[in-house]
Parts: C-alpha cells; sequence; structure tokens
C-alpha cells in the first residue's frame, strides 16, 4: 500500500509541475455496490450515492491527472446462515487517475483509490469494528463530455484489499475476504 500511496504523490506532483492548465469541479451520482470475495456468505448489491469535487491537471494534450476527494455509500445486501441483513459502509475516497481524452468528447480513465472508512451499520447497529479503516482499489472509467463543463461518466472500483477486520494470511483467505466492489455512474461539472 506504501507503493501506491508513494506512487499516487509522485504522480502528482509530476503533474502539477508541468501542469499547462487546471480545472476544479464538482461531482455526484449513483453507486451500485457489493462485496466480491467470500463463500461464507451471498452478497447483494445496495444503491447508495456519492458526491465531492476533483482537478483536472493537464499534463499534455490528450492526458490530465485527475485526484478527487468523494464521500460514497458502498456496502451489500448480505445472506447468512438463513438470516439477510443490509450493511452500509460510508468512506472518503482519494481516486488519482490518469484521463486519457480519445476524442474532445470521449474519455477512458484509471487509477489507484484509497478509500477512509467513515462509519459501518447493519440493520442500524454500529459494526464499524468490524471493518478495517482503510480500503484500497483500483479505478477503470469512461466518459462523455457533452460541453468543456458538463460531462457524465461510469467507473467501476475494484476492491483489492481485505475490508473485514481480520488478517488474511494466505491466498486463500484473502479470496474468500469481502473486497468492496463498486460501480458508478456519475455527472459532473468543471468550472472554468
Amino acid at each position: 500500500m506504501k507503493k501506491i500511496i508513494l506512487s499516487a504523490i509522485a504522480i502528482m506532483a509530476f503533474a502539477f509541475s508541468n501542469a499547462q492548465e487546471t480545472r476544479f469541479g464538482i461531482k455526484g451520482g449513483l453507486n451500485i455496490t457489493t462485496f466480491a470475495g467470500g463463500n461464507y456468505w451471498d452478497a447483494n448489491s445496495l444503491v447508495g450515492f456519492q458526491v465531492g469535487g476533483f482537478a483536472e491537471i493537464k499534463v499534455i494534450e490528450r492526458l490530465s491527472i485527475q485526484p478527487e476527494l468523494l464521500f460514497s455509500t458502498q456496502g451489500a445486501k448480505l445472506k447468512f446462515a438463513g438470516d439477510k441483513f443490509d450493511t452500509k459502509l460510508n468512506y472518503i475516497n482519494v481516486p488519482v487517475l490518469a484521463k486519457f481524452y480519445i476524442t474532445k468528447q470521449f474519455t477512458a480513465e484509471a487509477g489507484p483509490q484509497l478509500g477512509f472508512l467513515v462509519s459501518a451499520k447493519s440493520e442500524g447497529r454500529d459494526v464499524k469494528d468490524g471493518f478495517k479503516s482503510v480500503d484500497t482499489g483500483f479505478n477503470f472509467g469512461l466518459g462523455y463530455n457533452f460541453t468543456d463543463n458538463f460531462s457524465v461518466g461510469a467507473r467501476y472500483t475494484v476492491g483489492l484489499s481485505n475490508i473485514a477486520d481480520n488478517d488474511a494470511d494466505t491466498w486463500d483467505e484473502y479470496y474468500d475476504s469481502p473486497k468492496n466492489s463498486v460501480f458508478a455512474i456519475t455527472a459532473a461539472y468543471k468550472f472554468n
């Protein structure tokens, strides 16, 4: 995880020092989330939202670096030993994306993400102690720019780390551990 953080900082430092243009914006949208992995329970999707801000730092003509700060509601509908319950997790997510302009309208983006757990509830009970405070993931997405200011996007975040507050010492334990899985559809507005 230290390598991911240091790489993200290095990319941002390079981008800021060589930036030709930086624009700031706000974004928000719909999350469809679940937990990937795990053979001990069935997980179904929950619908949530994300909202926050971003900076788009132009590096070269078709490439920008886009750090974001997002509040994101995530989780899953779980079925375990015949019982069904919703587990809702709230994160402050910090993705750092490389954004490539395929054309002026179409973009593709990818990059790492750190998530900081704010709260965790299951059927109204506080279960934050059952989850790790930091999550890591990797984002893949596509976007469409209607104008220079308004755009929409679709992004999938693959969870890379075990979010349960237990250690996964073997590959099988890691594979079976719950990991966040988030599909998001967002709208964004960039200021001039």
